[in-house]
């Protein structure tokens, strides 16, 4: 039966919007900014830093430095002293407490490579999110005016960022279809994409009527 569903989505897709209305449904927690917050209390550091490792990859000289002083990039601190915390020590914490939540059950989780990292997990059903640029651009046009001009760039570079960070963290391609059990196109809207989910994942029966939005 499944208990945990994972959205990946690209930027602008309102991928986000939908797992809020789809865990809201489904009655289930929704693990987004939750993540961060919990992770960033675990860590004993600050959210602001949390946020700064949140799907990012350190920059490539702060890598070859730690290459360089440890002797191996993958060698990292016992701790979490924020003097050291850094986006691999994030995903760390990232992957515990995904792992955490798959026990737990009955939560929807965005984005962080959770697909890639609970991929073989049984349970759990993993949904990818997409939309065309044109939908993207006037999503970002209305939330953000005052960078329309750079919507185009902006998008594209948060796309490639997350699509670095599965690879790097995963040795996976975030895109692959493969990956996912469903495919959504946000231009279906909101109540179609959660009705979709809900079948394809089997959960029909298990939707109290009065959570339907």
């Amino acid at each position: 039966m499944i208990r945990v569903i994972t959205v990946e989505r690209e930027y602008g897709s309102q991928g986000a919007e939908f797992a809020h209305h789809l865990a809201h449904t489904l009655q289930w927690k929704l693990v987004d900014q939750c993540l961060i917050d919990e992770i960033a209390a675990k860590a004993g550091i600050t959210k602001k830093l949390a946020e700064s490792c949140d799907e990012r990859l350190d920059p490539w000289y702060y890598r070859f430095g730690k290459a360089f002083w440890h002797g191996s990039i993958e060698r990292l601190p016992a701790t979490a002293d924020p003097e050291f915390f850094d986006a691999e020590r994030m995903v760390e914490f990232v992957r515990d407490y995904l792992h955490q939540q798959v026990k737990t059950g009955h939560c929807v989780i965005v984005g962080r490579g959770a697909t890639s990292a609970l991929l073989t997990t049984p349970g759990v059903f993993h949904v990818f999110v997409h939309a065309s640029m044109k939908r993207k651009l006037e999503w970002f046009t209305k939330n953000f005016p005052e960078h329309a001009k750079e919507a185009e760039q902006e998008i594209q570079a948060t796309d490639k960022r997350r699509a670095a960070y599965v690879r790097r963290f995963y040795n996976r391609d975030w895109t692959d279809y493969r990956l996912y059990h469903l495919m959504l196109n946000s231009c279906m809207g909101f109540d179609a994409m959660v009705k979709a989910t809900v079948e394809a994942a089997g959960l029909s029966a298990s939707v109290p009527q009065h959570a339907q939005l």
